[in-house]
């Protein structure tokens, strides 16, 4: 067997750096000293002749051989820990780091977090909720394991797969004066002042996508950030949303806001999950996905 050249610890210190991209924050992250930090960077980088940052500024920043590498070097840690949870015959594992866009996050992941936690009590869940364009990053950047997106991405480095159905739906507060209408016209649509999510969010895709041929004219009133915000806003009189029929289910019961139909435009979409490639799946994110995939069977 050809022996390796490089250590487990050495990889580690090559993904700390690129995460923080200081050793000062990598050696922190991973307990060492700075010195000790550099010199396993040092020495790896001297066995095979290379080098795998360019210094900017205070910070070091992968080269092109380095963003190569680290892709690699993620996948090969991660078996390392499954191999190593197997060795001391440890149920759990370990954290699952999950990611999820702003619908998904409020309104579904607890449901799949809890299943994950019945199959294993001891697995535990970090879950960021933020836009599709900052889950795609964070997935890019290795921040997280898996996301669970609204928007529709195309990069080179990432695995996405369609997960499940959605569709948006326009509304309005009771007393609205749109809240009488059999249907939304694209006069209705134009004269209306309209309170939407934000460029970069999956729901503005799908709302823009939706709105083809009227967008020059709308009149967007304000662009928030978080359902809720719209939903409370709209509630207020302040306008006309267009959100997941997923977030709005308990205030139409409620009837604190009533939904208006627009046969004429579509806003169905999917929702994703999108893996780095060549992302080792683990027991653990290989149960998380089989739960997020019977439950959009269900």
């Amino acid at each position: 067997m050809t022996p390796l050249h490089f250590t487990l610890r050495q990889l580690q210190v090559f993904v700390a750096i690129a995460h923080h991209q200081t050793v000062t924050q990598a050696a922190q992250a991973l307990a060492m000293s700075q010195s000790a930090c550099s010199g396993a960077l040092k020495d790896l980088e001297t066995q095979y002749g290379i080098q795998l940052f360019d210094r900017v500024g205070k910070r070091l920043q992968l080269n092109e051989l380095g963003m190569r590498l680290r892709v690699d070097a993620e996948a090969l840690l991660a078996q390392a820990a499954n191999f190593d949870q197997q060795l001391e015959q440890r149920p759990s594992g370990g954290q699952l780091n999950v990611g999820a866009t702003l619908t998904i996050g409020n309104y579904l992941a607890v449901g799949l977090i809890q299943a994950y936690r019945q199959s294993d009590p001891e697995a535990r869940v970090a879950l960021s909720v933020a836009n599709t364009a900052k889950i795609t990053q964070a997935l890019l950047n290795f921040d997280i394991d898996v996301g669970l997106i609204e928007g529709e991405i195309h990069h080179p480095d990432l695995d996405v797969s369609r997960w499940r159905s959605d569709e948006l739906m326009c509304f309005c507060a009771p007393g609205h004066p749109l809240a009488g209408v059999t249907h939304l016209t694209d006069e209705h649509i134009l004269a209306a002042r309209w309170i939407v999510r934000e460029t970069g969010s999956g729901t503005r895709q799908t709302f823009d996508r939706g709105m083809h041929g009227l967008l020059p004219g709308l009149h967007v009133e304000l662009e928030l950030q978080h359902t809720e915000a719209i939903k409370r806003a709209v509630e207020a009189g302040l306008g006309v949303g267009c959100l997941s029929g997923i977030s709005l289910r308990d205030a139409f019961a409620r009837k604190s806001l009533v939904p208006l139909a627009t046969p004429q435009r579509d806003f169905t979409r999917d929702l994703y999950i999108a893996l780095r490639r060549q992302k080792f799946i683990g027991p653990g994110l290989r149960r998380w996905l089989n739960i997020c995939r019977d439950q959009a069977n269900n």
